[in-house]
Order: structure tokens, then C-alpha cells, then sequence
């Protein structure tokens, strides 16, 4: 597998599982069989509307503007063994090419959305941006076949570099080094340099596409091995649509191709349009423009603003009315303790009550007790008040 021919298959010769070779067929093909194992395979074609450059475009590409750069080869940016001797240039392009620069483009939500429909089996990139990932395509339906910025470590020893760091270090275009202690290698985003092994993601995932009940190839030139070999792994009897500016990697010459030969953004929103998705994709696709979600964080400050004064005016309210039903509690068991007061002795009020006793009751009761003291002859309130008259004897005469 691998060699497929090249010719186009013949007009006259009908397709096997396709009812024609239309993107209607297609989409047709996909709702009546109930497809759920779709196989992405792209490249930097993708992204290219995103505003990063593809790599090989003669006067466009990346490595026709690294002369800036004073590399002794255009691909010496991404030569491990120059890496080692000389990174700068590499992260003098990186600080260009991080991810969170670019909005992924409708081609990257279409991904997103056969996730979110339960139909990628998996998503196969040639490209390191990274854009799959921000357009919502989680992390285990990917193969970054050639890495990514995803992640990074120390070329020296393997150990991992913190997310955070790294993107701090790429902004102020300065070299990362191990922060293992006596090791301070180069650290590397896990792109997959030249002189260096494919991940083994791509090398596990290799046969999936076999098992695949549609295959979509889109923006790559299939120039690149082992990515190259990747749709001929797809079986005979399954279709294979590539959106793509020219034909490519023998697409188109078997019964069950469907060649679209335009930019990925126009084809993908015909599949759109065929399958009925066309309004649930540009509504994803809109979920993914900065300028949205700058707008909804602004929308959002005057509402939490609010929720925080609802909620510090909600706490004071309930502090207030805690406190008026716990006097209100005092006063009840106050008038119930008064009103059972017997005829003789001292009111007994319980400590928590003390301070309900007002200063008129006070001294109510005060004058109470001196009556009492004076009728029976016994009161020296006027020299001793603290002391009861029980507890005087009577002076001598």
C-alpha cells in the first residue's frame, strides 16, 4: 500500500458504495449509513486562511521568508543538530507561531463538530499551530503526526517544561533551559524535528485508518512520508473526499473518490450545506472569534458586579434580620419570666436577659425592696445598699 496509481478513475466507471461522486452523494452516504468512524487527514492547507503560512509556497511559504533569519538552509530551523548549536532562530519563528495568535478557521470547527456529533474516529495533522485543540477537538481524537506546541521537555534528559513558563519565555523571545537541577538542557516544544522519530501516537494509530467508514483529506500535498502513505490504508470500498487546491497522493483514482479541488473553507461548507449543518457550523466556528469573546467578558463584568452587590446586600439583610428576631426572642422570654414573678422576693432574670431589664423596671424594683426593708425596721440601704437587710443584725440602742 502506498504506490496507488495516479490516474483518474474514468467517468464511466460507476462508484461501488457512493451513488455518485458528488459531495451530495457524499453527504447522502454518510446520513443513510449512519457513519461514526470518519478519518481527518490535513494539512498546512488548513490553516492557511488563519493567516500562517504554509511551508513550500514558492513566495509565500515559511521557508521562503527565514532569509531574515541567516540560516544556512531554509529547513535548518527545524534541524535538531542546528537546534542544539544555535536555537534562536527557531524561537525568534516560534514567538511568531505560538498558538493563541491565530483563530483557528472553519475548517478546524468542521473537525470540531464531527467530534461533537460522536463521528471522528480520529483526526490525523501535519501541522504544528496547534488550531485543531482551540477549535475544540480534544487531545485523544488528535495525532499531531509531526508535534505540536502543545507540550515541551529538555532535549537532554526528557524532563517536562511547565506550560505556563514556556509561553512567558516564547513572548519575550528567550531560550528555555531545563530547570533540572545540574542538567539546564535546551527545552523544546515536542515538534518533530528533522533527524528526529515520529511520535508514537502516529506510529499506534497508523492502521485506524483501515477501520475508517469515510476518509477526508484536506490541504496537504501527500509529499511527505510516512503522512503520505496514510489514505492508502483506507479500505477499497470506502469513500474518500479530498478538499484540497489540486489533486493529490493518487486521490481520484479509485470508484468512490470525490475530489473538490478548492480552499478547505469553501469545500467544508458545501459538506455543510449537503449534510445540513451549515447554520450549527458557522455557529461554531463563531464561538471561536476573539472578538466575541472579548465582547462577552466585557458583557459579563457589569453582571458579576451586580451578582456581588445582590449577594453582599442578601448577607447584610439576613445579618440584620438574625439579629431583630433574636431580640424579639429576648423580649417574648422576658414579659413570660415577668409575668410569673411571685408577690415577694427579687425577679429572677436569666443572665442572657439582664440587659432586656430597662432602667425603669430597675428601679421599680429597687423601690420595692426599700419599702419592703422600711417595714420591717431593718433597712441600712441608705449607708450599706449593697447589703441585704437578712443578712444585718439590728444595731444596739
Amino acid at each position: 500500500m502506498g504506490n496507488e496509481a495516479s490516474t483518474p478513475v474514468s467517468e464511466d466507471v460507476p462508484p461501488i458504495t457512493l451513488t455518485a461522486r458528488t459531495v451530495e452523494a457524499v453527504a447522502d452516504y454518510i446520513k443513510k449509513n449512519n457513519v461514526k468512524r470518519i478519518v481527518v487527514m490535513t494539512g498546512a492547507g488548513i490553516s492557511t486562511s488563519a493567516g500562517i503560512p504554509d511551508f513550500r509556497s514558492p513566495n509565500t511559504g515559511l521557508y521562503a521568508n527565514l532569509a531574515r533569519l541567516n540560516l544556512p538552509y531554509a529547513e535548518a530551523v527545524f534541524d535538531i543538530s542546528y537546534f542544539r548549536n544555535n536555537p534562536r532562530p527557531f524561537y525568534e519563528l516560534a514567538h511568531e507561531l505560538y498558538p493563541g495568535k491565530y483563530r483557528p478557521t472553519v475548517t478546524h470547527s468542521f473537525i470540531s463538530l464531527l467530534n461533537k456529533k460522536g463521528m471522528l474516529l480520529k483526526a490525523f495533522t501535519q501541522n504544528i499551530d496547534c488550531l485543531e485543540r482551540e477549535a475544540g477537538v480534544p487531545g485523544d481524537k488528535l495525532v499531531e503526526a509531526h508535534g505540536s506546541f502543545a507540550t515541551q521537555r529538555c532535549i537532554d534528559c526528557g524532563t517536562e517544561f511547565p506550560d505556563d513558563r514556556m509561553k512567558d519565555t516564547v513572548a519575550i523571545k528567550e531560550i528555555p533551559y531545563c530547570e533540572r537541577t545540574r542538567c539546564e538542557g535546551l527545552v523544546k516544544p515536542d515538534i518533530v524535528f528533522f533527524g528526529e522519530a515520529l511520535p508514537e501516537s502516529f506510529h499506534r494509530s497508523r492502521s485506524l485508518p483501515a477501520s475508517a467508514d469515510l476518509a477526508i483529506v484536506m490541504g496537504t500535498s501527500l509529499t511527505v512520508q510516512p503522512f503520505a502513505s496514510l489514505p492508502s490504508f483506507v479500505r477499497e470500498e470506502t469513500p474518500r473526499i479530498l478538499i484540497n487546491l489540486e489533486r493529490v497522493g493518487g486521490l481520484g483514482s479509485r470508484a468512490d473518490d470525490v475530489l473538490l479541488l478548492e480552499d478547505c473553507d469553501s469545500g467544508v461548507r458545501k459538506l455543510a450545506d449537503a449534510l445540513g449543518w451549515r447554520d450549527e457550523l458557522e455557529e461554531l466556528w463563531e464561538t471561536t472569534n476573539p472578538s466575541r469573546s472579548e465582547r462577552k467578558k466585557q458583557e459579563a463584568k457589569p453582571k458579576d458586579k451586580q451578582a456581588d452587590l445582590d449577594a453582599r446586600i442578601e448577607e447584610l439583610t439576613r445579618g440584620v434580620d438574625k439579629t431583630l428576631k433574636l431580640s424579639e426572642d429576648h423580649q417574648r422570654q422576658f414579659e413570660k419570666d415577668f409575668a410569673k414573678r411571685p408577690d415577694t422576693g427579687k425577679l429572677d432574670v436569666p443572665a442572657g436577659l439582664a440587659k432586656s431589664v430597662t432602667a425603669a423596671e430597675h428601679k421599680k424594683q429597687s423601690e420595692g425592696e426599700v419599702n419592703d426593708r422600711k417595714s420591717n425596721g431593718s433597712d441600712l440601704s441608705h449607708i450599706y445598699p449593697h447589703l441585704d437587710s437578712k443578712s444585718v443584725d439590728k444595731p444596739s440602742l
